[in-house]
């Protein structure tokens, strides 16, 4: 994955440099200089976008595993307490989370 980034940045780079001079109706490669380092940045972006996404969705994993984990505890007891209360309240279990229902 690192090569195909790196490669796709360079060109975005590249195109971009072209574009640019395509725009102002100079010739294409005016300064070459440019090009490199357009190209270079461009990997460099390409690179960088990869890792910011891995980044992303391993923070996100992160953040699901502690939502998950304060559900669970959130229901922690539950049947117990609903035990206590008046019989208009009952408890019924939906999937895997315990949910009150008025009977």
């Amino acid at each position: 994955m690192p090569l195909s980034a790196t490669v796709v940045g360079a060109m975005l780079g590249l195109s971009v440099q072209l574009h640019s001079n395509a725009l102002r109706k100079l010739p294409l490669m005016r300064h070459p200089w440019e090009h490199v380092l357009a190209l270079g940045l461009g990997a460099v972006f390409g690179n960088q976008l990869v890792k910011w996404e891995a980044k992303v969705e391993e923070d996100l994993d992160k953040l699901l595993q502690k939502a998950k984990e304060a559900n669970e505890r959130r229901y922690i007891g539950l049947p117990l307490m609903l035990t206590k209360i008046s019989s208009q309240v009952g408890y019924r279990k939906i999937g895997s989370f315990p949910r009150v229902v008025r009977m």
